[in-house]
């Protein structure tokens, strides 16, 4: 199978809205990301940043956002949905092959990919296996994020920091006029406690995952595909590949 056509298939399993998963430069137009964030997304992500999403709200954008993400992770790196216990043992177990594991949401439930208790907590375990992981979770601050996954499911602090990247939504206004923007950014270099690295529209303390080099490069890309006009998930996946700006 065609790289980006496998890719896109498992970004639009995420879909829960019917139409396209949008992609960056959607986000972008709606005023969910700024430029700068999204430049230091794809430094970050491209360089194998796991990620979480996270808003307390139903309908806040919570998928639409890990999905637009997702189109960063490293050129090497296949999409695989955590959709169990059995998926996860498989990617601890084998060697060779990295991919980015997507837990559809960190929830109870008998839904696809949702992961609760034990297959959270084993799912955490797959960044030290050289697997990089991306979800969402019904969390408005990295304190609640932490106290689901860590105090209600037993996630150890030193796996709950391999998540690197903890971003979280807020919803302002009702109905069609609704805006939806990325409000707070968390950052861990995988064995250092989380630190808010963005808030409000800028960036507060330099980052320790990317480096000013990456970053100017990340900007160059975001700036070229707002520039062509590239508007789909698998318009910008091919782009950000045939650039090689996912390592």
């Amino acid at each position: 199978m065609d790289p980006v056509a496998g890719h896109c298939r498992e970004i639009d399993r995420c879909n829960q809205r019917g139409a396209r998963m949008l992609s960056i430069v959607d986000l972008l137009e709606a005023g969910t990301v700024t430029g700068e964030l999204a430049a230091y997304s794809l430094a970050a992500i491209s360089g194998g940043a796991s990620f979480m999403v996270g808003a307390v709200p139903g309908g806040a954008g919570k998928t639409t956002v890990m999905g637009a993400l997702l189109n960063f992770v490293p050129a090497d790196v296949e999409l695989a949905p955590a959709d169990g216990l059995a998926a996860v043992y498989e990617g601890l177990e084998e060697s060779g092959i990295r991919r980015c594991y997507i837990c559809h949401e960190i929830g109870a439930g008998p839904y696809y990919a949702y992961l609760w208790d034990e297959p959270l907590r084993r799912y955490f375990d797959l960044p030290a296996a050289g697997h990089m992981l991306a979800t969402n979770l019904h969390a408005d601050t990295l304190g609640q994020a932490q106290d689901q996954v860590c105090s209600t499911n037993g996630v150890e602090p030193v796996a709950f920091r391999r998540m690197n990247l903890a971003y979280f939504l807020a919803v302002e206004g009702r109905g069609w006029k609704a805006a939806r923007r990325i409000v707070t950014v968390w950052e861990s270099n995988g064995s250092s406690d989380h630190e808010m690295v963005y808030e409000d529209g800028r960036f507060i303390r330099p980052s320790k995952l990317v480096t000013d080099t990456a970053l100017e490069s990340a900007a160059e890309t975001i700036g070229r595909i707002l520039s062509t006009g590239m508007r789909t998930i698998a318009q910008v996946r091919a782009d950000i590949l045939a650039a090689g700006s996912c390592k």
